[in-house]
């Protein structure tokens, strides 16, 4: 059964109720506001629609995850991220990673429209979306951005311009964000690009008890002051 969504107020169905085929989807309708958004993330749900739909809601299961004692990363890539001059920041320019992001799925029919633009930069503004970047001087070369619920980081969508710098990304970011006291990076759909990174499939069940906890802990393990770095260190 798929759930249409009230405009008056944030209720989203129980996702084990969503459909298996296709897989995860739940509910659709709603809007794009920061409270929805939130409400969604903190119960395992995500927005995902193409430009002709109206705004769907879904809760794949499994969830593909990266977890401390998971990341891979190569002999080859260590090799590169000692020797690279491309640097790696944190919330520097989360518009125009966004932007980036749109651009580069277009021509496979982007989901990033511009309504999610401006409202995932309105989560941005109020600390609950964050963006990594790379850079090449002072060009932007890469980057991804994903939404934060305590120790749980959920991925949504990563770009590149040169060789290796969404790889990069994804795994200083990682390394950075585990040290710190994160305990999962959901990257929700399964693909081989984030096998060979690590990623694993985690049953729906167990990733929303793990989002339970993050709800209801008033101190995530996450370093207090995490978000606020500028600058990430290579592993």
């Amino acid at each position: 059964m798929l759930f249409q969504l009230s405009e008056n107020n944030l209720y989203f169905p129980n996702p084990a109720l969503a459909l298996t085929e296709p897989d995860g989807l739940l509910a659709f309708g709603g809007d794009l506001s920061p409270e929805r958004l939130q409400a969604a993330y903190r119960q395992g749900i995500f927005p995902w629609y193409g430009a002709d739909d109206p705004i769907l809601w879904w809760s794949p299961d499994p969830r593909t995850v990266f977890t401390p004692g998971s990341l891979h990363c190569s002999r080859s890539m260590r090799r590169f991220i000692r020797q690279t001059e491309l640097k790696v920041t944190l919330n520097r320019d989360f518009p125009a990673v966004i932007r980036h992001c749109a651009d580069a799925h277009k021509t496979a029919g982007t989901w990033i429209h511009p309504e999610m633009i401006s409202a995932y930069i309105e989560l941005h503004t109020l600390g609950q979306a964050h963006s990594i970047e790379i850079w090449h001087q002072h060009q932007l070369v890469g980057g991804m951005y994903g939404v934060a619920v305590g120790g749980i980081f959920c991925g949504e969508s990563m770009f590149h311009y040169r060789t290796n710098a969404s790889k990069l990304a994804l795994l200083v970011f990682c390394q950075n964000f585990f040290a710190a006291g994160g305990e999962l990076l959901d990257a929700q759909v399964d693909n081989p690009h984030l096998q060979s990174l690590g990623a694993w499939s985690l049953p729906r069940i167990q990733y929303l008890a793990l989002l339970n906890q993050q709800n209801a802990s008033h101190k995530p393990n996450l370093a207090a002051d995490f978000w606020q770095k500028r600058t990430l260190t290579g592993i």
